[in-house]
Order: C-alpha cells, then structure tokens, then sequence
C-alpha cells in the first residue's frame, strides 16, 4: 500500500511540529537559574550602588518570569528569563567598571 503525497506531506509536517514543539515545551529550569546567579552577582559586584537601573530591571524581568512559570506558559518564561539575565550581566559589567583599583 502506497501513502498518497498528501498524506506523507501531512505527516512530515506533524513530525516537524512535534520536534519544533518539544524543544519550547519544558520549563526553562537553566534559563531561570542562569538570570539569578548573574542576578546574585551582580548583588554581590555592588550593583546596587552602582548600576541601580539595570540591576532592579532584571530583578524584575525575573519576578514576571516566576510569574509566568507558575501559569505554565514557559515561552514567556523563557524570554523573561534571558532578558533578566541579560540586564543582570549588565549590571555586573557596569558595576565591575565603577569599582576603584
């Protein structure tokens, strides 16, 4: 029995959804643990005195991306994570050129 093109192109394209899908479905366990350890970081750089904004940015950023994580929708998660750990580096680096010799 041979498959119609329509029904192997039909399932081709499953196939390709279903991959595509699993690599964005789980929770971004290493996404979130990446944004506070440069959160703590950054604490500990003294950001706080010396790149405020970008420090309470990703503080924030990451307090959504909790938010996000408990309503299960990790895509947002996800985003709000990376963009956390960004500002967090930030901070860091800001805080690392303020510091006296």
């Amino acid at each position: 029995m041979r498959r119609s093109l329509a029904g192997r192109r039909a399932t081709l394209i499953a196939a390709v959804l279903v991959m595509a899908l699993g690599g964005c479905a789980g929770a971004p366990v290493q996404q979130m643990s990446d944004a506070r350890q440069a959160i703590s970081a950054a604490r500990a750089a003294g950001a706080a005195e010396r790149a405020p904004e970008p420090l309470a940015s990703a503080t924030e950023l990451l307090a959504s991306a909790e938010q996000a994580l408990q309503r299960h929708d990790y895509r947002t998660a996800r985003h709000k994570a990376e963009e956390a750990h960004t500002r967090a580096i930030e901070a860091l680096t800001l805080a690392s050129k303020s510091t006296p010799p």
